[in-house]
């Protein structure tokens, strides 16, 4: 009997144990994040993992100089294109990559692997690089703790990925060419019966484009919304631009006093702005 009753207390203790264990929720020792950067008309995503110092040496020692690193911990990070960029002059076809790094005190080599399910670098092999290409760090004056990705000096066609730890930084850029499909996008949507005047014209003259064109586009959106300060102050900077000084006056100067009475003061500002450019 003793030893029915000890096997159902071994059993019961061992059913409880587990059931404790299958219950226990306890943080990653490196965090995991996910950011999506639009790139013009499409996005760049990115997943990684971020380590800490907690009071460590990195490079050069917790991550050690003129070897392959995972560049995180963990999964190595995975980079995906929606549409093909350009990474310091180097084509890469939209997709999802793997992203190593071997660092060095005064060059670092960044990779693009086409195999991008890994976890660390144990199984990296150079065969399955897509490309491979050196950039410089620089020394950070502020210490950073946590190993961070970042988008930065983000225009409509250009991006730059830098990466942060300890003191150390280093950055390559990514640019998309979409002009060629933006203008697609555009002439077809002028055969609708909605027009994209006014987006049509910023878009031109933002990207250095036919101004003449522009000039056109933002007068007919003006004559679509004649009481819009906005409208009458990319008018002026188009008409600027195009050559039409008098005409970017007139424009700038209505739109003051359109803001002035719709109490707008942003556009009352960015309109005198306009102005005085043209005086």
């Amino acid at each position: 009997m003793k030893n029915v009753l000890l096997s159902i207390a071994t059993a019961t203790a061992l059913f409880l144990t587990t059931e404790a264990t299958a219950q226990v929720k306890l943080p990653p020792a490196s965090s995991s994040t996910t950011i999506t950067q639009g790139l013009g008309i499409k996005n760049i995503t990115l997943t990684y993992q971020r380590p800490n110092i907690k009071g460590r040496k990195v490079f050069g020692d917790l991550v050690p100089y003129n070897e392959v690193w995972r560049t995180g911990a963990n999964t190595i990070p995975n980079i995906t294109f929606e549409e093909d960029v350009t990474i310091e002059g180097h084509t890469v076809p939209a997709g999802t990559y793997g992203l190593f790094t071997i660092p060095t005190p005064s060059e670092w080599t960044i990779i693009l692997s086409k195999n991008p399910k890994q976890w660390g670098a144990y199984q990296y092999k150079q065969e399955e690089d897509f490309l491979r290409f050196k950039v410089k760090p620089k020394t950070l004056t502020e210490k950073v703790e946590t190993f961070t990705i970042t988008f930065e000096d983000v225009t409509t066609n250009s991006t730059n990925l830098s990466l942060a730890w300890e003191n150390t930084k280093v950055s390559f850029n990514i640019k998309a060419d979409q002009t060629k499909e933006i203008m697609s996008s555009i002439e077809k949507a002028m055969q609708g019966e909605k027009k994209p005047y006014f987006q049509a014209a910023q878009y031109y003259y933002s990207n250095n484009l036919d101004i003449k064109k522009a000039a056109e586009w933002i007068k007919l959106a003006d004559e679509g919304n004649t009481q819009a300060p906005h409208i009458k102050y990319w008018k002026s900077l188009i008409l600027a631009k195009a050559g039409d000084k008098a005409g970017a006056k007139k424009a700038a100067e209505e739109g003051i006093e359109m803001a002035k009475k719709a109490n707008n003061g942003e556009y009352i500002k960015l309109n005198s702005q306009a102005l005085n450019a043209v005086k």
